[in-house]
């Protein structure tokens, strides 16, 4: 009786997390009788390789590049006065909205008071 063996479409690399990398460094560090960095190595599925690029880098004090970091652009601190800038630029605009409907209604008035022959005392100094 044939076993069947799963093959995949395209090999992916492993991929270690930082916790991943301390737990094996810990366990690497604890082996002191022949032949069991061997068999943890065996175990685990890494060469001597990953140890001591993983040591080399804990050396190093890189212990912050075994770490997951957030990817992408860092986020800037807002700084206050730009906040006032944007919050005085939507005053503006708001108010100048609101100066351009109080115009167009005083408009409409004169153009009423026009059609209905009423003078207004704005029209008399002008």
């Amino acid at each position: 009786m044939a076993t069947e063996t799963e093959v995949t479409a395209k090999a992916t690399r492993r991929r270690f997390t930082a916790a991943e990398k301390l737990r094996v460094l810990k366990e690497a560090d604890r082996c002191t009788k022949p032949g069991e960095l061997g068999a943890l190595l065996r175990r685990e599925g890494l060469y001597s390789s990953h140890l001591s690029t993983w040591r080399t880098a804990r050396q190093r004090g890189e212990l912050a590049g075994l770490a997951q970091r957030a990817r992408g652009p860092k986020a800037k601190p807002v700084d206050p006065r730009d906040r006032k800038i944007i919050e005085q630029a939507r005053e503006i605009s708001r108010l100048q909205a609101r100066l351009e409907r109080a115009e167009g209604l005083i408009e409409v008035q004169k153009k009423v008071s026009q059609l209905l022959g009423i003078s207004l005392a704005d029209d008399e100094q002008s």
